[in-house]
């Protein structure tokens, strides 16, 4: 008989996530919107948002409130760094609606701005006071020549983790005039791996993770046959399957991890083979990092739960078709429910 999902354990496990969190990672401090993503998504999946109701018009003006806005009296000159930055931590004053003067080295980052996006929709806003055109400019500055998105205006990392969110936050704002989606077909099909999975860049190694944003990436900007061959995706879904040992792993001869059953797992959704994974299997792991006292999943059974190993974990069930979850809308890392209110949000725009 299976194990049932503690629901009630991880519900408070998000909660605490949202209220409060320990001081080993006070070093995340700048990338508060993203664990408060994991957070918010995870209770969308629990089907448990109910349960933050009372806070929700609190951190939708958070949100707003991380919202970088073009200066009031001179809109281009950090037109460049609009978007979304990860928290409150760069000491400008809280407002969730006007647009300030603009800061020096205020900068949005592509990451933050995706979770951003994703936290409103799930929370039920109707994106009315994103500043899409200025979005949409922060992101053209982001993309390099290669085709690859730097993290943020005059960041030195670029890979394809932010071209997933680049993709996420054009199809969210269903605007890709922002992007180059010829120059991130390029770099995608640069950074395939002799073995047909794909690396963080060319000639880097294939990773579960790096795999995911580049197959998501092209299913967001409707590209992916356009841009590999039946015969080559065959040889993804290949790769992609040898992950598998019990749950997944994320490279050859590497121990399984709970959040492989996200990236393998959505990875292969998108495919169109997830009936080819042994879900038992998967779902037994992630069961064994499950926090039988505080709610939440680890990397491994010996690992303390965490935001990231906690909300992946249940993504990773929502594939697999656990009854106590909502299903997941794979491409956008968000549940079905959510993904419905954004094509609504679509389709009042076009009215």
């Amino acid at each position: 008989m299976e194990e049932p999902l503690a629901r009630a354990k991880h519900v408070r496990y998000f909660k605490r996530c949202l209220a409060l969190l320990p001081p080993q990672v006070q070093e995340l401090d700048t990338s508060r919107m993203t664990l408060a993503f994991f957070a918010l998504s995870g209770l969308d999946l629990l089907g448990a948002l109910g349960e933050v109701e009372h806070m929700k018009t609190d951190i939708i003006d958070w949100i707003y409130a991380q919202q970088i806005l073009p200066d009031k009296d001179n809109p281009d000159m950090n037109l460049r760094c609009c978007g979304f930055r990860g928290g409150s931590f760069g000491g400008v004053p809280f407002n969730a609606s006007e647009s300030p003067k603009a800061f020096p080295y205020d900068r949005s980052h592509v990451a933050m701005t995706y979770s951003a996006l994703t936290c409103l929709l799930i929370l039920g806003d109707d994106l009315s006071r994103v500043n899409r055109r200025a979005v949409i400019e922060g992101l053209k500055s982001l993309q390099n020549e290669d085709g690859s998105f730097s993290f943020a205006t005059d960041g030195e990392e670029s890979d394809m983790r932010f071209v997933f969110c680049a993709c996420c936050v054009c199809y969210i704002l269903k605007d890709w005039s922002g992007v180059d989606k010829e120059k991130i077909k390029g770099y995608i099909r640069r950074s395939k791996g002799y073995d047909h999975g794909f690396g963080q860049g060319p000639y880097l190694e294939s990773h579960g993770g790096s795999t995911f944003c580049a197959v998501a990436s092209l299913v967001l900007m409707g590209q992916l046959e356009n841009t590999f061959t039946l015969e080559e995706q065959e040889k993804i879904r290949e790769w992609c399957l040898r992950r598998q040992q019990t749950g997944f792993n994320g490279r050859p001869n590497k121990d399984v991890d709970t959040c492989y059953s996200f990236w393998v797992g959505a990875t292969l959704e998108l495919l169109g083979c997830k009936d080819y994974i042994n879900w038992t299997y998967v779902r037994e792991f992630v069961m064994s990092t499950e926090g039988s006292v505080t709610g939440g999943f680890g990397k491994s059974p010996d690992a303390h739960p965490d935001p990231m190993h906690s909300y992946l974990g249940l993504c990773g069930l929502s594939i697999g078709g656990e009854a106590d979850l909502i299903p997941l809308f794979s491409a956008l890392n968000i549940s079905k429910r959510t993904k419905e209110w954004l094509t609504k949000i679509h389709e009042q725009r076009l009215m």
